[in-house]
């Protein structure tokens, strides 16, 4: 089988894709995988031939801006005008291309690469849909089909008849807001940060774990924003960190590849500051998680049953935030109005509340028995049709 693995976001779009791609790799199919030229690296990094297709989402490293209050018809336009629509017109036309020449038995790609789901259509390909607004609600599903649809016809695509889908979601079905349901066939599976991952330990990972190893017995915080907001977080780090500092914990901060940890200044000892670790290497040795309320991050604390302090600041978060609420898995702070106090009494208040660890930990069972990337390739398979010869 020949899987085309697409993706038109950032390093949150393209590792939810990975256990798939490693699973076909393992049984011997030809993967490619394709996104915007500066994820290329990390693309190969974690292993894989890589191809661009275009259609820039993130920002220039350099690039550090204000926060700025969080507007959700601001965020659910950018997924009609922008990811449905001119990225996927940019996108499509390069996919068509890479596709017609590589000539894929299934394109495999994350929610958003609209794209990547034209492609496929009008290609007559299977397409696995893997879904990365893990809570739903961000956008009307009504009114994003109609902006598909005017984009299709304005690049004179057709879908063909009989085309086949699967959609993928790795997480517990019980996280999706039943107000926002997915259209079938779903196929719910393991997050990726259960799934098995290479061995080696890059420098940050091997640091981080021999710090907390050598830190006394007190709790574990994890405080993130992720790898897209934390460029446009203005003082959040700072304050969240002087909150979390008042704490008698030690405190794991990763600020993103474009920031150096220099910029937010000296730090206590018991605060240890990297530009990223995988979340599967240090969540295992956390309490809690501060965090931006991204999917990645959520369902990653879920996975491992922390219980979460959230600080949601724009995209999918604020549905994600609503979600953990409403489940009684976090507690959502303003990330303009927080106070240092203020994240000092919230981070105390879940670290000493035995309900949010409870509750956490439900979900923690719930993940680790959903279905792995290697089970859901079988499903590709028979949606594809496609039996690897002996």
């Amino acid at each position: 089988m020949r899987m085309l693995v697409s993706f038109a976001g950032g390093t949150g779009h393209f590792l939810p894709l990975v256990p798939l791609a490693r699973a076909a790799r393992a049984e011997g199919d030809a993967v490619l995988v394709t996104g915007q030229a500066a994820l290329l690296p990390t693309v190969t990094a974690a292993g894989f031939t890589a191809v661009d297709s275009g259609g820039t989402t993130l920002a220039d490293p350099a690039a550090r801006r204000d926060l700025a209050r969080v507007d959700r018809a601001a965020e659910a336009a950018v997924i009609l005008d922008v990811f449905a629509g001119s990225l996927a017109r940019s996108r499509a036309a390069r996919l068509m291309a890479i596709a017609r020449h590589w000539r894929p038995d299934v394109i495999v790609h994350d929610e958003m690469d609209f794209g990547a789901a034209l492609t496929a259509e009008s290609l007559g390909r299977p397409r696995v849909e893997m879904t990365v607004l893990l809570a739903g609600g961000t956008v009307d599903r009504r009114h994003l089909t109609t902006r598909i649809e005017r984009t299709r016809r304005s690049m004179g695509l057709t879908a063909r008849p009989g085309s086949r889908r699967l959609t993928l979601v790795p997480a517990p079905p019980g996280f999706r807001d039943p107000a926002d349901p997915l259209p079938p066939p779903v196929l719910w599976i393991r997050p990726d940060v259960l799934e098995p991952v290479p061995n080696e330990q890059d420098p940050a990972t091997r640091r981080t774990l021999a710090w907390l190893a050598r830190q006394p017995a007190r709790p574990r915080i994890l405080f993130t924003l992720g790898t897209i907001f934390h460029q446009e977080s203005g003082d959040l780090f700072s304050r969240a960190v002087a909150g979390l500092s008042q704490l008698d914990a030690s405190i794991v901060v990763t600020v993103g590849r474009e920031i150096d940890p220099t910029e937010l200044g000296p730090m206590p000892p018991h605060v240890h500051v990297e530009r990223f670790v995988p979340q599967a290497s240090v969540l295992p040795h956390c309490d809690l998680v501060v965090c931006h309320a991204g999917s990645g991050s959520v369902m990653g604390a879920l996975a491992f049953g922390r219980p979460m302090l959230l600080l949601p600041m724009g995209a999918d978060q604020p549905a994600n935030a609503d979600r953990c609420a409403d489940l009684g898995v976090a507690t959502v702070l303003d990330p303009l109005l927080a106070t240092v106090d203020d994240v000092t009494t919230a981070a105390r208040e879940l670290l000493l509340d035995p309900t949010f660890r409870r509750r956490a930990a439900s979900w923690r069972s719930a993940a680790a028995g959903l279905p792995t990337a290697a089970q859901a390739l079988d499903r590709v398979r028979r949606l594809v049709d496609f039996t690897p010869s002996s």
